[in-house]
C-alpha cells in the first residue's frame, strides 16, 4: 500500500499537460473518423474492464462518443458531462483502441488491469488497536480541559491545535470530505461533526447516496475513519480530539470492499466531482489512485487515467474546492531524474520499472493545484518513510514516526484517532500528514470563508514554520545510513516544502 506525489514537476515537464482543460489539447484526439468495428472485434470474448473515456464537452459530442461507446461492445456506467469524462465497462478487448479512434475523444484508456469480477492507501505499517486498557492508563494523565485521550495526541501540540481550539476549533460552515475507504459516522467522536447530506459511496464510478453507503464495509476498512478523527474528532469529553473540532467531516467512500481495498481512477473521478457539486471546501486524499503508482503519458491507459482524474480535480477547484493529498511512503526524492516503480500495477502482477517522476505522475498528488503533503514525527524531523523532493512538497504535517519517541503516556511515536466500532488505535505515514494539513486549510478556510483555493493554499504556506534542512546527514531508521538529503534553504526546502502547519498560526 505506497503512494507517491509530485507537482513542479508536472508544470514544468509538461507544460501542456498540467493546462489539462477538458479540452487538453496535448491529447490529441485521432483526425479520422472511426469505421465500423468488425462483429468479432465488438464481441465480448475478453475479461470485463474498466474504462475512462475523455472527450470534448459540448453535447454533440458526448452523444456521438456515447454511441460509438455502445458500437464498440462498452456499456456507460456514468457520464460527466461537465467535465467530459465517462465511465465505462467493457468485455472488448479492443475497446480502448477503438474509442481513441472516434473523433471528439481525447484519451481513453482501461482504470484496471484485473477483470471487473476478480491500495492505494499511505498509511506505514499495520494499524494498533488502543485496548481499553491502554485507553484507561492513557485517560488518568489527562489534564483539565483534556479529552480522556489526548495525553497521547502529541501531534495536536506540536502543531498548536490544542490552543487553537480555545480560540476558534473551526467553523460548522466549512466541510472537509474525507475521500478514502469509508468513514465510521456512528462514532461517539465523528458523530456530532458528520455531514451525511454531503457524503456518499463512489466505488462504482457513479454517486450512491442511500443512507450509510459511505460506511466502510468492514473494521478492516478503518483507513478513512482514522483520517476523520484526526481531522474533526468533536471536543465532546469522549476519546480524541481532532485539528479541528468545529467543522464539519464528510465520507465519499471510493476503495474497492474487498480485502485491497484498491482506490480506481473511475471512483476518484466520481470523488472529486461529487465534493464539488455539494459544497465541500477541502477534501482530503490520502491513497494514490491505483493500479499504477506513477502513470507515464506514453502509455496510452495511464494518460487516460491522468487526464479524467485532472478534469475531475480541476472542476472541484473551479468550484471553490481546495484538495490536499498525501506525499507516500517510499521516501523517494520526487525531483530525482528516475525512480523505481515495482509495485505497478498492484491489481495483477506487478512488473519492476524505471520511471522520470517529471514524466510519470503519481495521481492525484502531482496533479496542479494539489496541497502536497509530507510527514513528520513528535521531534519535528521527516518522518523515516515520507518521501519529499524540493519543488515537490508544498507543506508538512505530523504523521508519526516509530523511531522518534514523544515523552506521552504510551510512549507511541504514531498518531492516535478513531477507527470503526468505537475503537482507537495508532497509524503512521503521510496518510495522517494529510488529514492535519486538511484541518489547518479547514481553519483557515473558517476565518477567510471568501478564500479561493490558490488563496488557500498560500495561506497555509505562509503560516507554516520551516526548521529548515537538518544540519546532520539524515539517517531517518538510525541505522548509520544516510537515507536522504534535503535541498533547499529556510524559507523551502524538500522535506518540509515552505514548512510544517500550525494551527495556532493559522487562528491568529
Amino acid at each position: 500500500m505506497a503512494h507517491l506525489r509530485s507537482r513542479r514537476r508536472l508544470a514544468l515537464a509538461v507544460p501542456v499537460v498540467l493546462s489539462l482543460t477538458a479540452s487538453l489539447g496535448f491529447l490529441p484526439a485521432t483526425a479520422s473518423a472511426a469505421a465500423p468495428a468488425p462483429a468479432a472485434a465488438r464481441a465480448a470474448d475478453g475479461p470485463a474492464l474498466a474504462y475512462v473515456v475523455n472527450t470534448r464537452t459540448d453535447h454533440r459530442t458526448i452523444g456521438s462518443v456515447q454511441r460509438a461507446i455502445t458500437h464498440n461492445g462498452g456499456t456507460v456506467v456514468a457520464s460527466y458531462d461537465r467535465i467530459g469524462v465517462i465511465v465505462v465497462h467493457s468485455a472488448n478487448p479492443d475497446f480502448g483502441a477503438l474509442m481513441r479512434a472516434v473523433p471528439g475523444v481525447q484519451s481513453a484508456g482501461a482504470t484496471r488491469t484485473a477483470p471487473l469480477s476478480a491500495a492505494g492507501t499511505t498509511d506505514e505499517g499495520a494499524v494498533q488497536v488502543l485496548s481499553k486498557a491502554e485507553a484507561s492508563k492513557i485517560a488518568r494523565s489527562a489534564t483539565a480541559g483534556q479529552e480522556p485521550l489526548e495525553a497521547d495526541q502529541w501531534d495536536l501540540r506540536a502543531i498548536g491545535a490544542d490552543k487553537a481550539a480555545t480560540i476558534d476549533p473551526g467553523s460548522r460552515d466549512v466541510t472537509v470530505g474525507v475521500i478514502d475507504t469509508g468513514v465510521d459516522d456512528t462514532h461517539p467522536d465523528i458523530a456530532p461533526n458528520f455531514s451525511a447530506s454531503q457524503s456518499a459511496n463512489c466505488v462504482s464510478g457513479k454517486a450512491d447516496t442511500t443512507y450509510g453507503a459511505w460506511r466502510p464495509v468492514d473494521a478492516d476498512h478503518y483507513h478513512g475513519t482514522h483520517v476523520a478523527g484526526e481531522i474533526a474528532a468533536a471536543r465532546n469529553g469522549i476519546g480524541v480530539a481532532g485539528v479541528a473540532p468545529g467543522v464539519k467531516v464528510a465520507s465519499i467512500t471510493v476503495a474497492q470492499p474487498d480485502a485491497t481495498s484498491l482506490f480506481y481512477p473511475e471512483s476518484v473521478v466520481c470523488a472529486f466531482v461529487f465534493a464539488a457539486d455539494h459544497g465541500i471546501e477541502i477534501t482530503n486524499n490520502s491513497y494514490y489512485v491505483d493500479p499504477w503508482l506513477y502513470n507515464c503519458m506514453d502509455d496510452p491507459d495511464q494518460r487516460a487515467i491522468v487526464d479524467a482524474v485532472n478534469r475531475a480535480q480541476m472542476y472541484a477547484q473551479r468550484r471553490g474546492t481546495l484538495n490536499v493529498a498525501s506525499a507516500g511512503n517510499s521516501d523517494d526524492d520526487l525531483d530525482a531524474s528516475a525512480l523505481t516503480d515495482a509495485s505497478s500495477p498492484d491489481d495483477s502482477t506487478a512488473v519492476p520499472r524505471t520511471v522520470d517522476p517529471h514524466e510519470c505522475f503519481d495521481v492525484p498528488t502531482q496533479l496542479p493545484g494539489v496541497v502536497t503533503v509530507s510527514a513528520t514525527g513528535v521531534k519535528g524531523a521527516k518522518s523515516y518513510y515520507s518521501s519529499y523532493g524540493r519543488g515537490m512538497v508544498d507543506v508538512a504535517g505530523p504523521g508519526g514516526d516509530k523511531y522518534q519517541i514523544p515523552d506521552t503516556p504510551s510512549k507511541n511515536g504514531r498518531i492516535l484517532s478513531t477507527l470503526p466500532n468505537d475503537q482507537y488505535g495508532f497509524l503512521q505515514g503521510t496518510s495522517m500528514a494529510s488529514p492535519h494539513v486538511a484541518a489547518v486549510a479547514a481553519l483557515l478556510k473558517s476565518a477567510h470563508p471568501h478564500a479561493t483555493p490558490a488563496q488557500l493554499q498560500a495561506l497555509l504556506k505562509a503560516q507554516a514554520v520551516n526548521p529548515g534542512c537538518p544540519t546532520d546527514p539524515y539517517d531517518g531508521d538510525g541505522d548509520g545510513v544516510v537515507d536522504a538529503t534535503c535541498v533547499g534553504g529556510k524559507r523551502v526546502n524538500g522535506f518540509y516544502g515552505f514548512g510544517i502547519v500550525d494551527a495556532l498560526r493559522a487562528v491568529r
